[in-house]
C-alpha cells in the first residue's frame, strides 16, 4: 500500500536539517530547501535549482508542496480584487486586495466556512469545513503581494485577519502562519502591519496577550448592549460582553496596544443615541479606535444600512466623549469582496 506523503511545509527549519542528516547529506542542505519553501515560495521541487536533480527527486518521493491556486480573480470598478483560492483538497476560500493611494492591503482568510454564527455575515453561513493550514493562510498573502506588485508595481503593505473565519478559533495555525510572514527566513513584514480580527473570544485574547505579540488587534463588536449584541452575533450568550471587556483589559494591561473596534450601525437594531452611549462606555478602559463600517447587504434583506443622520449622530457622540472615529466606506461591493461578503458566490 503506497504512503501517503507528507506536506514538507509542515516541517520546520531543524526537522529539514535533521531529515538530511539522517540520509547521510549535510545540514545545511535543509536550510536550501527551507528558503525555497518560505522565502521563494517554490511551487515544485523542480524549481528548487541550486538543489541537485537526484535530491529533488528524493524529495518528491517523500513529500508534496501543497500549494494553492488562484481559482479566480475577479477586479472591482475601485481597483479591489478578489480571488478565489483552491486549496489542495478541492476546499476554496477567498481573500481581497485592498488598494489605496498610499498603500495595498491583504484581507486573508484563515477557515473554510466560518466556527461563529453571526446573522448579517454571508461566510456565517456556510458550514465550517476546515481550519487553515500556516502555509496555506501565508500563500494567501504571497499572492496577493504578487498581484500588489503586479498591479499598482509596489510590494504589499498591510495584512488584516477580517476575511473568511473566525481567527481565533484557529489559533496556533494563525499565530504561526504570522511567525512566517514577520519572519527574515519568510516575507520580512514588520507585525505592526498586521491586524487580526476578533468576534472576541476572552480566552484566546487572554492568551495572546500573554504570549505578547506584536501585532495589531480588531473587535467586531457591532453592539455594547448585550442583549442587542446576542440578538446579531448569537455565541454571545457564551462569551458576554462583560468577558469580552476583561478580557480586553488584560489585553490592554499586557500590551498597551490600542484596541480597534469595528462597527457597523443598522437600521432599527443599534441605531439609537442609547446604544451610541454604550459603545462610549464599553470603550473609556482603554485607548481604542472605533471604525464604522458601511454595512454589505447579503441577499436577504434582513440588515439594512442606518440613515448617514445615525452615522453621523454615532460619530459626534463619540468624538465628544474622545475616541478616535473612522467612517469606512465599503471597497469591492461589486464583486462581493467587501467586509460581510464572503461566501464563495463565485
Amino acid at each position: 500500500m503506497e504512503t501517503k506523503k507528507k506536506d514538507i511545509r509542515a516541517l520546520t527549519k531543524e526537522q529539514l536539517r535533521n531529515f538530511f542528516v539522517e540520509r547521510g547529506d549535510k545540514a545545511f542542505r535543509g536550510n536550501q530547501v527551507y528558503e525555497w519553501l518560505w522565502q521563494k515560495s517554490a511551487h515544485t521541487f523542480d524549481a528548487m535549482t541550486n538543489v541537485s536533480k537526484e535530491t529533488r527527486q528524493m524529495l518528491e518521493e517523500h513529500f508534496v508542496i501543497n500549494h494553492i491556486r488562484v481559482d479566480q480573480m475577479q477586479r472591482s470598478s475601485d481597483g479591489t480584487i478578489k480571488n478565489a483560492v483552491r486549496l489542495h483538497d478541492g476546499l476554496v476560500v477567498e481573500s481581497v486586495l485592498i488598494p489605496t493611494e498610499t498603500r495595498t492591503t491583504a484581507c486573508v482568510s484563515s477557515q473554510v466556512g466560518c466556527s461563529l454564527d453571526c446573522r448579517f455575515c454571508a461566510t456565517a453561513r456556510m458550514k465550517r469545513m476546515r481550519n487553515l493550514n500556516p502555509d496555506e493562510i501565508y500563500d494567501q498573502v504571497v499572492a496577493i503581494d504578487n498581484e500588489s506588485r503586479l498591479y499598482f508595481d509596489r510590494p504589499l503593505s498591510n495584512i488584516v485577519f477580517m476575511g473568511m473565519g473566525e481567527p481565533l478559533m484557529n489559533y496556533n495555525n494563525v499565530l504561526k502562519a504570522i511567525d512566517m510572514i514577520t519572519s527574515p527566513e519568510g516575507l520580512g513584514m514588520s507585525p505592526k502591519r498586521i491586524t487580526v480580527s476578533t468576534s472576541g473570544v476572552p480566552k484566546m485574547i487572554k492568551k495572546m496577550a500573554d504570549e505578547e505579540v506584536k501585532f495589531g488587534l480588531a473587535v467586531s463588536l457591532h453592539s455594547a448592549i448585550d442583549e442587542v449584541r446576542t440578538s446579531i452575533m448569537p455565541f454571545n450568550a457564551t462569551f458576554s460582553l462583560a468577558d469580552l471587556r476583561e478580557a480586553l483589559e488584560y489585553w490592554y494591561g499586557k500590551t498597551k496596544s490600542r484596541i480597534t473596534y469595528e462597527y457597523v450601525v443598522w437600521e432599527g437594531i443599534n441605531d439609537t443615541q442609547e446604544a451610541a452611549e454604550a459603545l462610549v462606555k464599553f470603550c473609556r478602559f482603554a485607548p481604542s479606535k472605533v471604525n464604522l463600517i458601511e454595512y454589505n447587504p447579503i441577499d436577504d434583506g434582513e440588515f439594512q444600512q442606518a440613515s448617514s443622520a445615525a452615522v453621523d449622530m454615532y460619530q459626534r457622540t463619540l468624538e465628544k466623549n474622545g475616541i478616535t472615529v473612522t467612517v469606512r466606506r465599503s471597497r469591492g461591493k461589486d464583486i462581493d469582496a467587501a467586509c460581510g461578503q464572503l461566501a464563495n458566490k463565485a
